[in-house]
């Protein structure tokens, strides 16, 4: 049967799935803000209240990265502005001062890589001209990655960008172009590469930092 509990003044709905087959319990904070529970039959509400109880911590974490998420998600993200949603019957997308326009049925992340693909390049093209080491100029793909924001093929020398990267501020495109083309000249994270980094990115450690707490 599910219930609630009070989590950092919240009042939280705790849905519990059982199931024969799990040998163990599992917590996580779901979409809908919710504490998801999954074990077995001869789990006792007592067991499930303490586990909870160990694990207030996490809980506080995953609900401040759910509403985080929720934000982002309902805002739309054009390099390091939000901007509220707009659905009009245009069949162009308007960047307004405060507000982005366009259909239900447009293709955002399409309308999105065709903005990359141009400032992506000139990005690119402008780093590539002061980096301060020879380099072979790369062939740039940008895709979606959930869990990086660029890759280096160094042995194709290839240059992946995640499409993400068009929602933020240009700042971190620019860390992320010079990372991954400093790995054409040290393919690994050693001291020496960082050394490069931080000769166009002096405060990359920030920015990494930053970027990183996005996703």
């Amino acid at each position: 049967m599910d219930m609630k509990v009070v989590i950092d003044d919240k009042e939280l709905e705790v849905v519990i799935k059982r199931r024969k087959g799990n040998k163990r319990t599992y917590l996580r904070v779901d979409s809908n803000m919710n504490i998801s529970i999954s074990t077995n039959n001869g789990t006792s509400t007592k067991d499930i209240l303490k586990m909870i109880e160990d694990n207030k911590n996490f809980i506080i974490k995953n609900l401040k990265l759910r509403e985080k998420e929720k934000e982002f998600n309902e805002k739309f993200y054009y390099l390091g502005k939000s901007y509220d949603i707009v659905y009009l019957n245009n069949k162009d997308v308007i960047l307004g001062e405060d507000a982005v326009f366009f259909s239900r049925d447009t293709d955002i992340d399409k309308w999105l890589k065709r903005k990359a693909s141009i400032i992506f390049k000139e990005e690119l093209d402008k780093i590539y001209n002061i980096f301060p080491v020879p380099i072979p100029y790369p062939t740039l793909t940008i895709r979606l990655m959930k869990t990086r924001h660029g890759v280096c093929n160094v042995k194709t020398k290839r240059v992946t960008l995640n499409l993400n990267l068009i929602k933020r501020d240009i700042k971190y495109l620019d860390y992320v172009i010079v990372h991954e083309l400093s790995h054409l000249v040290h393919p690994n994270h050693s001291k020496s590469f960082w050394n490069l980094v931080s000769k166009l990115v002096p405060d990359y450690k920030k920015l990494r930092k930053e970027l990183n707490s996005y996703e």
